[in-house]
C-alpha cells in the first residue's frame, strides 16, 4: 500500500521543518510549501491530507482552499487548518469553506498528528467503503490492469502480457507519481528468482512500452535512479 502523502503550507519554515520530521517518523511521505502561490504549482491531486495556514502572502490559506475546493481533481482533499486566528468566526468561517479541521496556535506537534490521523481514518475509510468494488482494477485513463483477473485493457482492447510484464507493470502505477529503484523492483517483482540480472528489468520496461501504446510514454526512466510511472 502506498504511503499517504501530506502537503504542509505554512510560511514559517521552523514550524514546517519540525512538522515534517515528526510526521515522517508516523510513516507519512511529507512536503512542504512555504506560500499557497508555491503550493499551487504541485499536483496537489496527489496528495492525502494538506495541512494548510491561513496568514501567508498574497494568497491567503482560506483563498487557496476555496481555489482547492472548486477544482473537481482537488475537491475531495481533507484539509486541516492551522493558524493563529483563534476566534469563533474564522474557525466557522474556516469550516464552512470545507475544511475538516482547525487548530489553533500555539499547538503540540502530538496534537497535530492526532488530528491528522484521525481526519485520514475518517476520509480513507469514507473512499474505501465507495470503492470496494474497484479494489482490483488498477486504472489509467484508458489503460486498465485488472489485478483479479490478470488481465489488461488498453482504450479497450485486451494486450497480452507476460506474467512479469504485468507484474512490473502492476508494481509501477500503484507507486504513480514515485521513481522506484531497481532494487525496489527486484524485490518485489523477482522475489522469487535465484539471480536476476539489472538487463531483466530494462527488457521488460522495453515490452511494457510497446505493448501498451500510447501509455508506454508514462513509463519513465530516471538514470542512476530507476523507474517510474507518472501521474
Amino acid at each position: 500500500m502506498a504511503t499517504e502523502r501530506i502537503l504542509i503550507v505554512d510560511d514559517e519554515e521552523t514550524l514546517c521543518e519540525v512538522l515534517k520530521l515528526n510526521l515522517e517518523n508516523e510513516g507519512y511521505d511529507v512536503d512542504i510549501a512555504f506560500s499557497a502561490e508555491q503550493a499551487l504549482t504541485l499536483e496537489l491531486k496527489n496528495y492525502a491530507l494538506i495541512l494548510l495556514d491561513i496568514m501567508m502572502g498574497e494568497i491567503s490559506g482560506i483563498k487557496m482552499a476555496k481555489m482547492l475546493k472548486a477544482n473537481v481533481t482537488t475537491a475531495d482533499i481533507p484539509i486541516i487548518f492551522c493558524t493563529a486566528r483563534d476566534t469563533e468566526d474564522d474557525m466557522i468561517m474556516g469550516l464552512n469553506i470545507g475544511a475538516d479541521d482547525y487548530i489553533m496556535k500555539p499547538y503540540t506537534v502530538r496534537n497535530v498528528i492526532a488530528r491528522v490521523k484521525s481526519v485520514l481514518r475518517r476520509t480513507m475509510g469514507h473512499k474505501n467503503s465507495n470503492s470496494v468494488e474497484k479494489s482490483n482494477i488498477l486504472q489509467v485513463e484508458g489503460l486498465q490492469l485488472d489485478l483479479e483477473f490478470k488481465r489488461c485493457i488498453v482504450d479497450g482492447a485486451e494486450i497480452k502480457l507476460a506474467k512479469k510484464e504485468f507484474e512490473l507493470l502492476a508494481y509501477l502505477i500503484s507507486h504513480r507519481g514515485k521513481i522506484l529503484s531497481r532494487e525496489q523492483i527486484l524485490s518485489r517483482v523477482w522475489s522469487d528468482e535465484v539471480v536476476v540480472l539489472d538487463r531483466t528489468i530494462d527488457v521488460n520496461i522495453t515490452r511494457l512500452r510497446s505493448k501498451i501504446g500510447v501509455y508506454g510514454s508514462y513509463i519513465v526512466t530516471r538514470s542512476g535512479f530507476g523507474y517510474g510511472f507518472r501521474n
